[in-house]
């Protein structure tokens, strides 16, 4: 099978198309023909061995793939330590779950990874209130575009976006944002007060780490959360001391999506059940990034670091 395989560790350059056996199914595994590759920012991650979970060389990345089973049923799945770029991937059962009629390729994955991400920040995280500020950093993103929907859909009373050009805080508006800033601001602080009218904020979603957090925590109204789930940056933010939080009695939370499947009960089917209800009900919508040839998977990882990107990237395994 064609795929994309990782010798050493490295930036894009090390994305390298190669020819390799098909993969075979465990006992309690499902062997995928893939249509559809999500790409992430993990997986820049996954590439140059930075990621939460270690990872071994040679490498297939990749954690997210759409496709149908051996008995054609259509299905979306998460993946065990990479192995999505390419023309057929293995996957756990307890992970592959059931593309409803109507859902197309693009939104079935951007609701699995960036939709259940956005979901579980906004439930589990910060516990979102109705009539709540939330502030999400990078809104045209993957997760972002989504979290701006789910904020507004669940009542928040003030949404605000950053983003880095015009185009993309265009988009964070026409999705629902009640206002958007630059998300280069020299003080984010100063900048998410004003957009908050003055007021500090409740809930902030950050992925991106440095000044942006620090300055973020910085704004949180008394009892305001900030959940953490990325550092796109690249920098870390300045060590928090406990005894800083008591002064507006803030919280800071991270998430890692892989821990939710350690929660009781179907939490993740939950969540996918929800979102695809959404889409449905035409509340959510998935926004289109672009589609790469599963050959250029260098092309979509520079285009994601370069963070000029909106919305979800796909590879073709057919190109």
């Amino acid at each position: 099978m064609r795929a994309v395989q990782v010798t050493e560790f490295g930036g894009p350059e090390v994305l390298t198309p190669v020819e390799l056996p098909d993969p075979v199914a465990g006992h309690g595994e499902v062997l995928i023909d893939v249509d559809r590759i999500g790409v992430n920012y993990a997986d820049t991650h996954q590439a140059e061995n930075s990621y939460l979970a270690p990872s071994e060389l040679p490498l297939v990345p990749g954690g997210e793939v759409v496709g149908r089973t051996q008995n054609q049923e259509r299905v979306v799945a998460l993946l065990n330590s990479g192995g999505g770029y390419a023309e057929k991937a293995v996957a756990p059962e307890v992970t592959t779950f059931p593309v409803p009629d109507g859902i197309d390729d693009l939104t079935a994955l951007s609701m699995l990874v960036q939709g259940a991400t956005a979901w579980v920040l906004l439930k589990k995280n910060a516990h979102l209130e109705a009539g709540e500020s939330v502030v999400v950093h990078a809104a045209a993103g993957g997760v972002g575009t989504i979290a701006v929907q789910l904020a507004k859909a669940w009542g928040a009373g003030r949404v605000i976006a950053t983003a880095s050009s015009d185009e993309k805080r265009a988009l964070a508006l026409e999705l629902g944002a009640d206002v958007a800033v630059d998300s280069r601001a020299e003080d984010m602080t100063a900048t998410l007060l004003e957009a908050n009218e003055g007021r500090r904020v409740d809930v902030v979603l950050d992925m991106v780490g440095g000044a942006t957090t620090d300055q973020s925590i910085a704004a949180l109204a008394p009892f305001g959360r900030l959940a953490f789930y990325g550092m796109a940056g690249r920098e870390s933010p300045k060590p928090v001391e406990l005894r800083n939080l008591l002064g507006h009695s803030t919280t800071i939370s991270g998430m890692w999506l892989p821990h939710v499947f350690r929660l009781p009960g179907n939490v993740f089917g939950t969540a996918l059940t929800e979102l695809f209800a959404l889409v449905e009900e035409g509340k959510l919508k998935a926004i289109p990034g672009g589609e790469f040839a599963l050959s250029d998977a260098r092309g979509a990882h520079e285009a994601l670091r370069s963070r000029k990107t909106v919305g979800k990237l796909l590879l073709d395994p057919g190109k």
